[in-house]
């Protein structure tokens, strides 16, 4: 989250080949790191901007079936651990080249209309859950 002109924003990406598509800095697990690292981790890398945990707002959990090889058919059990960040250093959209493989774009989407830009439903709920978490 940062303020800009006197609105909450929150740092959003585009993935790459999914072009109508907004969605939430996410990644798995390295070992070793605990789940608020990786969140740290991960908003840095696909958005160009530190972030500083203020706290967990949640988990979304769900089922979807693999569709690359050597796992396809297998149905894949997902919990993703969202955080709420407060943003440090950096700048929207400076990342590294080696992560635009997987990332086409990295903007700031006002808080307030998140949940309704976000794609994802779990996400959109998460962004929901920000706003209310700062509005009290």
């Amino acid at each position: 989250m940062r303020t800009i002109r006197s609105r909450t924003m929150l740092a959003a990406i585009r993935p790459r080949g999914k072009e109508r598509i907004w969605a939430l800095p996410k990644g798995h697990v390295d070992a070793g790191e605990s789940p608020a690292e990786t969140a740290r981790r991960e908003v840095l890398e696909e958005t160009g901007v530190e972030g500083r945990i203020v706290e967990k707002l949640g988990d979304i959990r769900y089922v979807y079936t693999a569709n690359w090889e050597g796992r396809k058919g297998e149905r894949i059990f997902k919990v993703v651990s969202f955080f709420l960040l407060r943003a440090g250093r950096g700048r929207i959209g400076e990342i590294d080249e080696s992560m635009r493989i997987e990332v086409a774009e990295a903007r700031w989407l006002p808080l307030d209309e998140a949940p309704r830009l976000l794609s994802y439903g779990g996400e959109r709920k998460m962004a929901a859950k920000a706003l209310e978490r700062l509005s009290s």
